[in-house]
């Protein structure tokens, strides 16, 4: 199975597009998107220096702007990579990337989206004097107590060792001065305490700006930053990535359902590189592959080949109710040929963590379940297949 993998802020460097600008229409296109998102994104991605695109209200349109650029160099149809791709994940704003990859929403509505995140998060951000740092190594646990004792939040749990460390700057400074047992404090060059109440304002904004965006159901299944469920409803997506701005970004729990879901090959898109060094340390066994410039297409194209699994890309994801998480199944829904409203519980998963609802997100009538109640689920197996209300039989 192939996933495909989306950076988040922070993975940028100074002249890091300029290579894919080499490619057939990527200029053209870009020019498109810079128009949507009011600045000039050829400019910041080639020539712009380090201080300028660290600045968040650049960074964010950057890196979604490049993934969708580098997308269509690696599947020139869209349907392409419907149709192969297992699932899709970003981290943080890469969010919003996978979203539009796998067709929950246009490119445009991701510029316009992502152009406000990083404005309102740029404003956010100069309320107080804030930021983030990385901790790397000691225990788990020990770091999270650590940081609780500190006031500040783990606002990136990555795995491998890794979690990021957000709230004020003396809040930062107190930790690295004691910093937890057999574990370093690194600062990292962002303007803000991301994924945390810091960000409410933006939230706030966002919520009001998704309310008018029309949205499709995942052709590719998502897996989510909050607690790395699947995804396959549009507008459950949207309003994860919203409330996500201050909500922690769950990164060890994506790359564990990627293992439950069977991930043997994982292609980070541009700007490619940090993702790949998690899935390398807390994914063995998995193939990856930072995707950086258009010299790496050609290894990218043998892993969609040799990972891909073909699929049928015109079949509605809707049309099934999977499963979000791991577990043991307890079915709560009707039988065969009763109907079911939107929103209602059609089943229960229990995993080690916590026990989990599993929402109908159309009202339909239930034609067939495929698990019995008590059977042991994976992610993305499907669970009831339900005939979509006003469809054609």
């Amino acid at each position: 199975m192939l996933a495909i993998t989306c950076p988040g802020q922070g993975s940028q460097t100074p002249g890091f597009l300029a290579p894919w600008l080499e490619l057939p229409g990527v200029p053209d296109r870009l020019h498109w998107l810079s128009a949507v998102a009011g600045m000039d994104l050829e400019a910041h991605g080639t020539t712009s220096d380090e201080a300028t695109i660290k600045d968040t209200a650049v960074a964010q349109p950057l890196i979604v702007a490049s993934g969708l650029l580098s997308l269509l160099a690696l599947f020139e149809h869209p349907a392409d990579g419907f149709r192969v791709v297992g699932a899709g994940a970003g981290h943080s704003v890469g969010e919003i990337t996978a979203a539009s990859a796998a067709g929950v929403i246009s490119a445009e509505q991701a510029m316009v989206l992502v152009r406000e995140r990083g404005r309102g998060m740029a404003t956010a951000a100069t309320a107080t004097p804030t930021g983030m740092s990385a901790v790397l190594g000691g225990d788990p646990d020990e770091v999270t107590a650590s940081l609780e004792s500190h006031g500040l939040t783990p606002a990136n749990v990555n795995g491998a060792g890794q979690i990021v460390a957000a709230g004020t700057l003396e809040q930062l400074a107190a930790l690295s001065d004691n910093p937890p047992a057999k574990a370093r404090v690194m600062p990292l060059k962002v303007a803000g305490a991301f994924h945390t109440e810091h960000m409410a304002p933006a939230v706030d904004d966002l919520s009001r700006l998704a309310r008018a965006v029309s949205v499709h159901d995942a052709r590719v299944p998502l897996v989510s930053n909050v607690d790395g469920e699947v995804i396959h409803s549009g507008r459950e997506a949207l309003r994860r990535i919203v409330s996500q701005v201050r909500n922690p970004v769950r990164w060890d729990l994506c790359m564990e359902t990627m293992r439950d879901l069977g991930v043997t090959g994982i292609i980070e898109i541009p700007p490619a590189g940090a993702l790949t060094g998690l899935a390398k340390r807390g994914l063995k066994g998995v193939e990856t592959l930072a995707l950086k410039s258009p010299d790496d297409l050609e290894a990218a194209h043998r892993m969609v080949r040799e990972h891909g699994s073909a699929r049928d890309a015109s079949q509605p994801t809707w049309r099934l109710i999977t499963a979000p998480v791991k577990g043991t199944v307890e079915i709560t829904a009707s039988t065969p040929g009763t109907a079911v409203p939107a929103g209602d519980v059609v089943a229960r998963i229990s995993s080690l963590r916590d026990t989990r609802e599993v929402l109908a997100d159309h009202s339909g009538t239930v034609v067939e379940w495929l698990v019995e109640d008590g059977d042991p689920v994976s992610p993305g197996q499907p669970l009831l297949r339900l005939h979509p209300e006003g469809a054609i039989a």
